[in-house]
């Protein structure tokens, strides 16, 4: 693409300066083209984007409304691609795709070969925003053009997307396309990529429950990776070790998770691949009765999950953060807009009352007319920003709520289990160990978390949970609390991060409530159905 050569170019020229940014700043100062003081701002963006994100936003805006007076489709539609892949990594998924989107309207009528890497860049955002079908569209696409220029690399990367993206509905289409990519890098010396592949074929067998095949392939993926040399050997003993506790393969399974978690120590100690393999690990040891060793390795569990609670805390507040952001700018420059379009005819009509001076009371009712105008957006604005403020509080009070509760109710199972366990033990040491244990997880379940969080939203919604129940009194404690989750127009996506349950558990327990409230044959939208309460 034009705008990502220009940008290399211009990144390349800096690399080696002392200060890049006050180097492309002098640069931005004495530029004389609307269109470079627009990719120049750009730069400055990207780079500060990690860093200073105040002020990366105020050179977005810049090189925006710098991009907007040459009046050059070509140079909005670049602007748009490098705004929104700073916001894709960001993982703004949304507001990246709104970008990405408004640069395609340029580009779609080009020739493939200017709006390829723009069609990926889609394909990935429509993805990671479930929009499946509009990503296999693309993708799909993306692979007949690969597949025309004979770039079996690329070809067999595309595919691997498209399996991917099909593993979510359909395992099948999945491992039709995952051995397609395999097919095409079978004779090429790509270990990393073979054994990444490889590896999720081993998950496609293990979802159909081909034993077999998923150790075959599981067994392949390992000696690539060991061939890559790569980072991915710990995640492929990770998956490894939950095919094997899966089907009860238990000194199997404490063997490739002991790898998993001594690998993730020494690269990630506190990721989700780390959580993963610890939970597998102690897991084993409690099936196999090894009660000290599965002690140790769950206290290991609970302190890394609390470590991924709060930094999935923060990213999701970051994220709502950001997304106030760009909303909130958006409207204050429409309202800039308004305003100097205001000042344009304000200024139109005083000419015209120097010439006619009849007119003149008409222009002081006009101008006044204005002013009161604006004041009143400028009102509006301000009452919109108290109540966006309002709402991104009630969310983070949610969040974190919701968040410790659904660790309580983890804390609860465990203990239940261990009380279990205890009957069954016979050594007094073992049994003292488990009691330490439930005396320290009792600890941590304390408070009731759901009563905190019912007395925070019915300060808010007053009334809804009086209508709700007294239309539909049947309801469990878990089904209000979904309604109330579903009543803050939480996605179910955003439900899952927030109770840390699968977005398919999610959908089947909306689907559970729809026929507990007796709208399964209408068309009616559940969260719309659920406002009527109050």
């Amino acid at each position: 693409m034009i705008i990502r050569s220009f940008l290399l170019l211009i990144f390349t020229q800096f690399l080696y300066a002392q200060d890049p940014v006050i180097t492309m700043l002098d640069s931005l100062a004495q530029a004389n083209s609307e269109g470079e003081k627009a990719r120049l701002s750009m730069v400055i963006a990207s780079q500060l984007a990690e860093e200073d994100w105040k002020r990366s936003l105020h050179y977005i805006d810049f090189a925006q409304k710098s991009a907007k007076k040459t009046k050059s489709d070509s140079i909005i539609a670049d602007i748009n691609l490098a705004v929104g892949s700073i916001y894709s990594q960001k993982e703004a998924y949304d507001i990246s795709l709104e970008h990405f989107l408004n640069a395609y309207e340029y580009y779609q009528h080009k020739p493939i070969l200017e709006r390829f890497e723009l069609e990926s860049y889609l394909a990935i955002n429509y993805s990671q925003t479930e929009n499946l079908e509009k990503a296999l569209e693309l993708f799909q696409k993306i692979a007949d053009y690969v597949h025309i220029k004979e770039d079996p690399l690329k070809l067999a990367t595309t595919y691997n997307n498209i399996a991917l993206v099909w593993m979510v509905t359909d395992l099948d289409s999945a491992l039709v396309y995952y051995n397609k990519s395999l097919h095409l890098v079978q004779e090429m010396d790509k270990p990393g990529m073979k054994a990444f592949l490889y590896t999720n074929l081993a998950r496609c067998a293990n979802l159909k429950e081909d034993e077999m095949l998923a150790k075959r392939f599981f067994n392949l993926a390992i000696k690539e990776s060991k061939k890559a040399g790569s980072g991915n050997l710990p995640w492929i003993y990770g998956q490894f070790s939950e095919f094997y506790l899966k089907i009860k393969s238990l000194d199997s399974a404490i063997y490739y998770s002991k790898n998993a978690v001594k690998m993730w120590d020494s690269i990630a100690p506190y990721s989700t691949g780390q959580l993963k393999a610890t939970k597998v690990l102690y897991s084993s040891y409690i099936k196999k009765g090894e009660f000290e060793k599965a002690s140790h390795f769950f206290e290991k569990f609970m302190a890394i999950s609390d470590s991924l609670s709060i930094e999935d805390r923060r990213i999701n507040v970051q994220k709502i953060v950001l997304d106030e952001e760009y909303r909130t700018k958006d409207q204050i420059r429409e309202l800039e807009e308004s305003k100097s379009r205001a000042n344009f005819y304000s200024l139109i009509l005083g000419l015209t009352v120097l010439l006619l001076i009849l007119g003149t009371f008409l222009y002081h009712f006009r101008d006044r007319l204005k002013r009161t105008e604006l004041e009143k957006q400028l009102v509006t604005f301000k009452q919109k920003e108290l109540v966006s403020n309002l709402e991104l509080k009630n969310k983070e009070l949610i969040g974190k709520a919701m968040i410790e509760m659904h660790r309580a109710e983890i804390i609860e199972e465990v203990l239940n289990d261990l009380k279990e366990i205890k009957l069954k033990a016979e050594k007094k040491e073992t049994q003292n160990a488990i009691d330490y244990i439930a005396k320290r997880l009792k600890r941590d379940t304390s408070s009731n978390v759901w009563d905190e969080f019912e007395l925070r939203f019915e300060q808010v919604h007053e009334a809804f949970y009086k209508n709700l129940i007294k239309g539909h009194p049947h309801l469990s404690p878990k089904d209000k609390r979904l309604c109330a989750l579903l009543k803050l127009n939480l996605t179910s996506k955003e439900i899952s991060q927030i109770t840390g349950q699968t977005a398919k558990t999610v959908e089947n327990a909306r689907t559970r409530l729809r026929k507990k409230l007796k709208i399964t044959n209408s068309q009616t939208d559940l969260s719309a159905y659920l406002s009527k309460f109050g």
